[in-house]
């Protein structure tokens, strides 16, 4: 049984027509044709500035509103950080957080934090960046914020389009899809945000790879619970009205991705068992390793005290020159046969010959199978040898 608290659980689905109406306003919104594919004046108060005649195909019909009004869930747009000693006081090793490392700056974002909030609009290393979370559909993804010379303030819209967080920007108010990153309503229709790599790890693991790096400040609040309280285990994820792909059960977590143009999915369950695969993917040669240490910021109240995860990474292979084999030895540590060097889940030579040596990120990250099969419906599934 699923048990739901917060903001975006207390109104039912509503289609986009009766948002407009309960929206409702007087100005006209700035479109570029004469007959926008939906009735516009309801929504013109609030999205003044978006072009409703700029659309993804098909669009419309799939976004509902999750229950709040824009930026009712308010992302963080001047985010504060603390040392990993400071943070220690309220996050336990187990605590998932987004890890995300640009240029040498590393910092840590909670989920405890993102599940309140879905969007920071930070700046790393002199890059704007968005960090995301959708709850709904699991998904942590981490976007540069700088298009066309602009740099945009991403915010939380209150639409959902297979369940999925649809953010907008402060420039156009163009909407954009957070699993993908693509525009699908205004100027920016067909744009594309650029994806930065970034993990779900524990805070231990975090700690370990980055010792002086920073963590998203809690500012004086309480965070720690988790409004989707058995969210992870439900069988009919909630607001999500396509058809859902019985090959895995929906809430499954996957790390997936579009490799080499290649669309894989890793299930956790199957990664948990072997914790490092081996693999050819969109004709890279890939790694996909997996290890213990992160809870489920989607399973009981208290998120450090829900069932352990894991977290998993995939990374291309092939270093200076040379495809690595990996498999994982009697401890459940990674090791390349050609070396023996020990590699950690960050993808970094923590011993042996290789030590110091460093794999690529390849752009795959957690979500549920539902949401990433229904924006992916050609996804393969692995399945082992």
């Amino acid at each position: 049984m699923v048990t739901i608290v917060g903001k975006r659980w207390l109104v039912g689905v509503v289609v986009l027509a009766v948002l407009a109406v309960v929206m409702g306003g007087g100005v006209q919104a700035q479109v570029s044709c004469e007959n926008p594919p939906i009735e516009v004046s309801g929504l013109s108060r609030v999205w003044d500035k978006t072009d409703f005649c700029l659309y993804q195909e098909g669009v419309f019909e799939a976004i509902i509103s999750g229950g709040v009004p824009r930026d009712g869930i308010p992302p963080i747009d001047n985010p504060t950080f603390e040392s990993v000693t400071d943070a220690a006081v309220w996050l336990q090793p187990q605590s998932p957080v987004i890890s995300f490392e640009l240029n040498g700056t590393a910092r840590a974002y909670p989920l405890a934090i993102l599940t309140r909030h879905e969007i920071v609009n930070d700046v790393v290393a002199d890059i704007p960046v968005a960090v995301t979370f959708c709850p709904l559909c699991n998904s942590a993804v981490v976007f540069e914020r700088t298009l066309d010379g602009e740099v945009l303030r991403m915010g939380v819209s209150g639409l959902l389009r297979n369940s999925d967080l649809i953010m907008w920007d402060d420039v156009t108010q163009s909407w954009w899809q957070q699993f993908t990153g693509e525009g699908i309503v205004g100027v920016y229709t067909g744009r594309q945000l650029r994806l930065l790599a970034s993990q779900v790890v524990g805070f231990g693991a975090f700690v370990e790879q980055y010792s002086d790096g920073e963590v998203l400040s809690r500012a004086g609040r309480n965070y720690g619970t988790n409004p989707y309280v058995g969210y992870d285990s439900s069988s009919q994820p909630f607001l999500f009205q396509g058809e859902l792909d019985d090959r895995l059960f929906p809430t499954d977590r996957v790390l997936a991705g579009l490799i080499g143009g290649e669309a894989i999915a890793y299930p956790f369950e199957t990664l948990s068992e072997v914790k490092v695969i081996n693999d050819t993917v969109g004709g890279l040669e890939v790694v996909v390793v997996w290890q213990a240490g992160a809870t489920s910021a989607l399973d009981r109240s208290s998120i450090d005290d829900s069932r352990d995860v894991g977290m998993a990474a995939l990374y291309n292979r092939e270093l200076d020159g040379r495809v690595l084999t990996f498999s994982a030895d009697a401890s459940g540590m990674m090791r390349d046969e050609q070396t023996g060097s020990v590699w950690n889940v960050f993808g970094r030579a923590t011993s042996g010959e290789l030590s110091g040596a460093q794999l690529r990120q390849e752009m795959a990250f957690p979500h549920f199978w539902f949401a990433w099969a229904a924006f992916r419906p050609e996804t393969a599934i692995y399945a082992g040898d």
